[in-house]
């Protein structure tokens, strides 16, 4: 059996930039594909492509494939040649031999969609694979991750679990980078001086990500029972303007949207737009996705956990309370379901424990019109912004695992595209 990887592995040194591409030769063409489940992979896509920008010796065009659910995120990008993909694993693998042959694509880069890069391998096609959640898996997922891919990127993580130790020990060629976030021209400057606690918060960005999730038929529970308990928490605190980040759709938004003395716009943002919301906030309150509190991190911004969406999220939840130092997590009450309950039926594989989770979601935004869990959710969250407002280290999750992830992927990339020019 392979080593078991380090649990913090040694910081990584970034290569300079690249010298600008050559004028004159045809650009190489790599694929990218982002997982079709929350908004993360888009956001990591964003930043490697600023990345590989940046830092080529070539010029590289892009081949988009599939990731429907987060192009809105990649939409300030305007060179990705996007392409649909069946449904069906037949025909998924036929469509991309056309697209790799027609296009000459040279290699690919995919983020947290396992099969996707196991079929790009299948077609001739290496490929760089972004793990941003090693510490999620279990025996029960194995089948699902591309453990022969020819480069495999975990995301760098405070903890490892033993329950994922085994199978990352089974990654044919395992390389532990950074955290993936934009860190050059696309993304603002770090706050010099976090503000310390200051209040009353003036302006809150409210950040859901990508709502809509594989085998989940009703997607909208989560946004009606935790954004009336945001807004409302938001608006005893003193805050009078806050953006609502994600796809969630006009007519939900109607019923809650419109209450004086708190502005709301809402919408989803491209990734450098979202950037610059979030860098101008005075408090962040994030469905706990681990690219958006490692963004904010980077930039200092107080952050306050909203309950979680999935199982990933129950991690990415506590690991930020421990690293920042101040209990600003809400979970869902009990009645809800507990986490601990969903965390044991991982060792089944995920999808055993996102079932637990969907289903009590849905089951609290059927009660009553969800009026009990926003209640409850409300008074938590005024809770959680009370103790932020007291100051945190909140920058400490990003410093734990580094920032530049990017640029190390871009440069995986980057030798398979020096290899096979």
């Amino acid at each position: 059996m392979r080593r078991v990887p380090e649990l913090r592995p040694p910081v990584l040194r970034t290569p300079a930039a690249a010298p600008p591409p050559a004028p004159g030769r045809e650009p190489v063409a790599v694929a990218l594909a982002g997982a079709e489940f929350g908004w993360g992979s888009s956001g990591k896509l964003s930043a490697v492509l600023s990345a590989l920008r940046d830092r080529s010796p070539v010029a590289l065009r892009f081949v988009g494939l599939a990731s429907g659910l987060g192009r809105p995120v990649l939409a300030e990008r305007s060179d990705i040649a996007w392409y649909d993909l069946p449904g069906s694993a037949e025909g998924r693998r036929a469509a991309l031999g056309e697209i790799v042959r027609s296009q000459g694509v040279r290699a690919a880069l995919v983020v947290l969609d396992g099969p996707l890069a196991m079929d790009l391998e299948a077609a001739g096609v290496p490929t760089v694979f972004v793990d941003s959640l090693p510490f999620l898996w279990t025996e029960g997922d194995r089948a699902a991750l591309p453990l022969d891919v020819t480069v495999y990127c975990a995301q760098r993580s405070t903890e490892l679990p033993p329950e994922c130790r085994d199978v990352l020990a089974s990654v044919r060629s395992l390389r532990w980078v950074e955290a993936v976030v934009a860190t050059a021209g696309d993304a603002p400057a770090p706050r010099l001086a976090p503000p310390a606690a200051v209040r009353p918060w003036r302006r809150a960005l409210v950040s859901l990500g990508g709502l809509r999730a594989p085998r989940l038929a009703d997607w909208t529970g989560y946004p009606r029972v935790v954004v009336p308990a945001a807004l409302q928490a938001l608006a005893a605190q003193g805050v009078r303007e806050a953006h609502l980040a994600g796809n969630v759709p006009p007519g939900l938004l109607a019923g809650f949207v419109e209450r004086p003395p708190l502005r709301v716009t809402a919408g989803p943002l491209p990734h450098g737009a979202f950037l610059a919301e979030m860098a101008s906030c005075d408090v962040l309150l994030a469905s706990p996705g681990l690219t958006t509190l490692l963004e904010a991190g980077r930039l200092g911004v107080p952050t306050v956990c909203l309950p979680p969406q999935n199982l990933s999220q129950i991690f990415n939840g506590r690991a930020h309370s421990r690293a920042v130092g101040a209990d600003v997590r809400v979970p869902w009450p009990d009645d809800v379901f507990r986490e601990e309950d969903a965390l044991a039926l991982r060792a089944k594989g995920e999808e055993h424990a996102l079932e637990h989770v969907y289903a009590g979601i849905g089951e609290a935004a059927a009660r009553a019109g969800g009026a009990p869990a926003v209640t409850a959710l409300r008074d938590a969250l005024l809770a959680a912004l009370d103790r932020a407002a007291e100051g945190a280290d909140w920058g400490a999750l990003t410093a734990g695992v580094g920032t530049g992830g990017a640029a190390q992927v871009a440069d995986a990339v980057l030798a398979i595209v020096r290899d096979r020019s």
